[in-house]
């Protein structure tokens, strides 16, 4: 087998009598795939990255390109060529160490569209001067955020590039997931009504809550047909009151239940929850990270919530 480079992130590679055309894609969420196969006259043979999501192995199966990660996973069917590999089990993910709750909270109002100033961050965050201006810092050391001369409360910042910032932004908030989560059953037929119930509930509680995932998506950007599942931050942090608050709301912990109750990610995702057609939902960017990690379809409901934002 040969190797050679082409253009940039473009190989080809001579096995045996043929040659096929390989081209990196980074991550290998669905939105790089899909990126990778726009130009239907230099639509590569394989496509190669880190760890390629459910979502982009069904379209490149369906595009019939073929793939290879990171991983030793992989599905090529070429001539004189056939490859098809589970690969390692995901590795544990080591936590990015720049990505503290502050940074990712503050990257998250800045999609949101929060001036890149400590100032506006500390009032639409809700984080304090030095936090504020410590996640700035760290945004502008990853390459997010430009920074001019100035210093101080007001001096400004500017965003480099939006959508890298949200995909560097979900990459970060999926890996610092808190692992705390309670799967709990509903007799309710229609899980967003049965949620809206819950939810006037813990209203009256005063608790703070919000929908994520499909069930946020259902209303911020109609994609699934149906919601199967309800994916739902409340403001529960340890494992004794998130049983408490699923007893007080009647709710029975079962396995496989369609309820997931979760602590809220970070403080800044609790503040900057709105509400959307009579439902209190995360803020989108939050959403949009969580589909991702749902399976093909919650890949493309992140899309399409994507999209619908980035048209206004």
């Amino acid at each position: 087998m040969d190797i050679s480079i082409l253009d940039d992130d473009v190989i080809g590679v001579d096995v045996g009598a043929g040659r096929f055309r390989a081209v990196w894609i980074g991550e290998g969420w669905l939105r790089d795939m899909r990126d990778a196969l726009v130009n239907e006259g230099r639509r590569p043979e394989v496509l190669v990255a880190r760890r390629m999501s459910p979502g982009a192995r069904s379209a490149a199966a369906e595009a019939r390109v073929g793939w290879i990660d990171e991983s030793g996973a992989a599905e090529i069917a070429l001539p004189g060529l056939l490859i098809s590999r589970s690969g390692r089990k995901d590795p544990k993910v080591l936590r990015p160490p720049c990505w503290t709750p502050s940074v990712i909270g503050t990257a998250e109002a800045l999609i949101l569209g929060t001036r890149p100033t400590v100032a506006e961050v500390e009032r639409r965050t809700g984080l304090s001067v030095g936090s504020a201006t410590n996640a700035l810092a760290t945004l502008t050391t990853l390459g997010l955020l430009r920074s001019d001369a100035a210093r101080g409360r007001e001096s400004a910042r500017e965003v480099t590039d939006r959508s890298r910032l949200l995909d560097a932004y979900a990459e970060a908030a999926i890996t610092r997931t808190p692992a705390l989560s309670l799967r709990v059953g509903t007799t309710g037929r229609d899980l967003i009504d049965e949620l809206t119930s819950l939810g006037q509930g813990w209203d009256a509680e005063g608790m703070a809550w919000a929908a994520t995932g499909a069930a946020a998506a259902s209303v911020l950007g109609p994609y699934l047909s149906e919601v199967t599942g309800v994916d739902v931050f409340v403001d529960a942090p340890t494992p004794a009151t998130l049983d408490s608050l699923a007893g007080r709301s009647g709710l029975r912990p079962i396995e496989g239940g369609r309820v997931l109750l979760r602590p809220f990610p970070t403080p800044v995702t609790r503040r900057l929850c709105g509400t959307e057609s009579g439902l209190r939902v995360a803020p989108w960017p939050r959403v949009y990270a969580d589909l991702r990690t749902t399976g093909v379809r919650g890949e493309e409901a992140a899309e399409h919530l994507r999209e619908m934002v980035e048209r206004g």
